[in-house]
């Protein structure tokens, strides 16, 4: 499950390796919420990542499955936008258990589309943790930290018009369907059942808080 449909697709650059122990930045903050902990990823969650993203259930409105090796590579990526601007995805972890199960949190979309430039939230958790209300707990957190920390002006969210599961989460955390913004996404050949995509926004002032 995650807004990241065909939306926020995580092309894998063959470049890049995947330290053991990846590095924590000194500025970006750990965000915890009731049952969940937010935070900059770990060798550790490898294993993890790898099971939900080879998950069908899970990778439902995406166009692939992804194998160990893109997943590592995704994970690199992720690390890397953390460094280049301040925020990302974070490793969801259950303050339970321990154990990571998915991630939430924003990203700087890698294609054109008419709505960029934008930043968007997403989120992915593992099937064994879906019907919790741990996507919208989560995210309510990330929306909280843009909006107050960031000082974001707005978010977006996106993907394809089935995926009944992500927009529910979105309209929860106060997101409108921006039905004049719906898509084509670039990634996807035309034609393609994941093409079309539904656009969902969330301003900082209809949230309570005012963007930089």
């Amino acid at each position: 499950m995650g807004a990241q449909g065909a939306q926020g697709i995580l092309f894998v650059e063959r470049r890049l390796r995947i330290p053991d122990v990846l590095g924590f930045c000194g500025m970006t903050p750990t965000l915890e919420t009731d049952r969940l902990l937010l935070r900059r990823w770990r060798g550790s969650d490898r294993e993890a990542f790898q099971k939900i993203n080879a998950d069908l259930r899970v990778m439902e409105f995406f166009p692939a499955l992804l194998t160990a090796e893109e997943t590592d590579q995704a994970i690199v990526r992720i690390e890397k936008h953390f460094e280049e601007h301040g925020f990302g995805l974070y490793a969801a972890e259950l303050r339970a258990t321990g154990t990571m199960v998915g991630y939430v949190g924003l990203s700087i979309p890698r294609f054109h589309a008419p709505f960029m430039p934008a930043v968007e939230i997403g989120w992915r958790f593992a099937f064994e943790v879906w019907g919790r209300g741990l996507a919208t707990e989560g995210a309510r957190a990330v929306v909280d930290h843009a909006f107050r920390d960031l000082r974001l002006p707005s978010l977006v969210s996106f993907t394809v018009p089935g995926n009944v599961r992500s927009r529910r989460v979105m309209e929860k955390i106060g997101m409108e369907h921006d039905a004049d913004g719906d898509f084509e996404h670039p990634g996807m050949p035309v034609g393609h059942a994941l093409r079309r995509h539904v656009l969902y926004r969330l301003h900082a002032e209809s949230h309570g808080a005012e963007g930089a």
